[in-house]
């Protein structure tokens, strides 16, 4: 262990943010990182607890949180971005927006505040970079097989990079004009700055994945095509299917889902222009904003707006405000389902909760207003069931209406339906050993889960690829 009574000793130092009023002038990232000295003593903070819950029940991938802890406290810095990537291909993205459930499942959150995992990891990660340890692993022998990989989100990226060193040749395909999937055009700079994707990639590069940008398979490549040209094929394009606000209104000029928007000021920021996306362009300047929705996306587009000057921001939640603190539904070692504000939300927005949206109205042809409610939550024979509220109508000013509410499937049409793989209730793909019902055809991250966190997504790929590694071992063309 790192120090026996480190817990003792140092309390647990948060990470700092730039100032709100400069912050929100640029689209840099916010976050100031730790001094080595402060650093070192957080990690010093991991105790000697038995059971590390950090990482096997926090960590979806696994990660070996208390060995890397040590490194860093006893400052064998190699080794510990050595032990880091021996589990995670991109720990440079987790350490910058998982939320970091390994924390919540610290022995020492139990009656303390948790050791600063996350930090720790993504200090690990930069320095990896900054002293150019991170070198392309490249197979010796190369197998002959050929996988092509359908989506270059974090699923499939850790999915290509896996099978790439283990001798395989990986093709990925992605339908944007750049790779990065969610990555590249779902989460904003401010949060993961692009450079930090790029150079990732570039090793990839360097390890003979072969990248094939600007392909929409299913429509510009088959599915027939597909399974001749390719032993395996890997499906992880993610859930892109949007869940929906049906009320009236929704048709207005001026609604817009989450990922029509965010896309395109990550467009902006790289320079790229935006007549090559779908749509007409979408900005916030000078608007009554609201955000239906409080989940990670609906505070992508509060910080979003909030930099594009918008007037006003309001974020609607149809959930009851979750309490401050300590939640007896979730305890220890569980992600605690407790109030939480982000730094997009510091920045300056209206929160809503139990909020019901019931429908919009246009002037001039555009949204102008959203009519909304209060809702009651209560505990029925099905489970929770919604009530509104009488006498408790609220009109809001609605210049622009940004639906985030989640995500709910991977989309069927095209390459789903053309290879017809099975799907299950929820609308995503089957699989039994990352296969899904038809043979060679393997599937992972949210194109299977679900709506997910990245952490998942990176965990399912690695997992998947070695399911397809173990299939291509043992099929002849």
């Amino acid at each position: 262990m790192a120090n026996p009574t480190g817990f003792l000793q140092y309390p647990r130092v948060e990470v700092g943010h730039r100032p709100i009023q400069q912050r929100i002038q640029d689209w840099h990232e916010i976050d100031q990182p730790l001094v080595d000295r402060v650093l070192n003593e957080q990690a010093a903070r991991c105790m000697d607890c038995g059971i590390p819950y950090c990482h096997s029940v926090g960590c979806p991938l696994g990660n070996r949180i208390p060995e890397f802890n040590e490194l860093v406290y006893r400052n064998r810095w190699r080794e510990a971005a050595a032990n880091l990537h021996s589990t995670n291909n991109f720990p440079e993205v987790t350490g910058r927006v998982c939320p970091a459930p390994c924390e919540a499942a610290c022995t020492l959150a139990l009656n303390d505040r948790a050791v600063n995992i996350k930090q720790i990891e993504y200090q690990i990660a930069e320095r990896a970079f900054a002293e150019d340890w991170v070198q392309p692993l490249r197979p010796k022998v190369k197998t002959g097989r050929k996988a092509a990989v359908i989506g270059s989100g974090p699923a499939g990226l850790a999915a290509a990079q896996q099978l790439a060193r283990t001798g395989h040749q990986v093709v990925v395909f992605e339908k944007d004009d750049r790779l990065g999937g969610l990555l590249r055009y779902g989460i904003p700079d401010f949060k993961l700055e692009k450079p930090v994707l790029d150079r990732r990639l570039e090793q990839m590069v360097s390890e003979g994945v072969k990248f094939e940008p600007g392909v929409d398979v299913g429509a510009d490549i088959t599915a027939a095509q597909l399974r001749q040209q390719f032993d395996a094929i890997l499906l992880c394009m993610g859930a892109g299917q949007p869940r929906d606000l049906r009320v009236p209104g929704f048709e207005l000029p001026g609604v817009h889902f989450a990922m029509e928007y965010l896309p395109q000021q990550n467009r902006r920021n790289a320079g790229q222009p935006l007549a090559e996306t779908r749509g007409p362009s979408i900005h916030a300047a000078d608007k009554h904003v609201i955000v239906v929705g409080g989940g990670d996306t609906g505070s992508d587009c509060v910080g979003t707006a909030i930099r594009q000057e918008a007037r006003s921001v309001t974020q609607l939640e149809i959930l009851p405000r979750p309490p401050d603190g300590e939640n007896p539904e979730t305890p220890w070692p569980f992600w605690p389902k407790i109030m939480r504000t982000s730094s997009s939300q510091e920045e300056g927005c209206q929160r809503y909760w139990s909020t019901l949206t019931k429908s919009l109205t246009g002037t001039n042809g555009r949204v102008s207003e959203l009519l909304a409610c209060t809702v009651e939550w209560e505990a029925g024979p099905k489970g929770w069931q919604m009530r509104e509220l009488p006498g408790t109508e609220v009109t809001l000013p609605a210049d622009l209406v940004l639906i985030a509410m989640g995500f709910i499937h991977v989309v069927h049409g095209g390459l789903v339906t053309d290879l017809g793989v099975q799907l299950d209730g929820r609308g995503n793909v089957v699989v039994n050993g990352w296969m899904s019902s038809v043979p060679g055809v393997f599937a992972a991250g949210d194109t299977v889960r679900g709506a997910s966190l990245v952490v998942h997504a990176i965990n399912q790929g690695r997992l998947c690829a070695a399911a397809c590694d173990k299939w291509l071992g043992g099929v002849a063309r």
